[in-house]
């Protein structure tokens, strides 16, 4: 598993890592049922503290993308609540979408953008 961190970044640590996962799972690099590295294996490869690498598990844990199994670690579990996923799409549309509103991106760029990304991720 090849993880990037900026640890100059504004984000945090852990979001970062919990979003390159998410990524890696729209991307498929990612399926139901793989096991991520050990939270000391990853912390150590990264070079960051465990507590970290614990936070983001959790958070995705929270989040419905992994399942925390004490055999196994942490296991991509994609058993998201869809009504749930589609709420919170929802509100983080709503405010990118208002920002793109206040730099005058009309409406057909953030389709075309959607329609991009969507492409990008299922290899279009």
């Amino acid at each position: 598993m090849y993880v990037s961190i900026d640890f100059n970044s504004d984000e945090a640590i852990y979001l970062q890592l919990c979003n390159q996962i998410i990524l890696g799972i729209a991307m498929e690099e990612f399926h139901e049922g793989d096991v991520l590295p050990s939270v000391r294996q990853l912390a150590d490869n990264i070079g960051i503290n465990m507590h970290t690498v614990n936070k983001a598990y959790t958070v995705l844990k929270q989040e419905g993308f992994v399942k925390l199994d004490r055999r196994r670690g942490a296991v991509i579990s994609l058993d998201v609540d869809k009504i749930r996923a589609v709420e919170e799409l929802r509100g983080n549309l709503r405010l990118m979408i208002a920002r793109a509103i206040c730099k005058n991106i009309s409406r057909e760029e953030v389709h075309e953008l959607i329609d991009q990304i969507f492409m990008e991720y299922l290899g279009e």
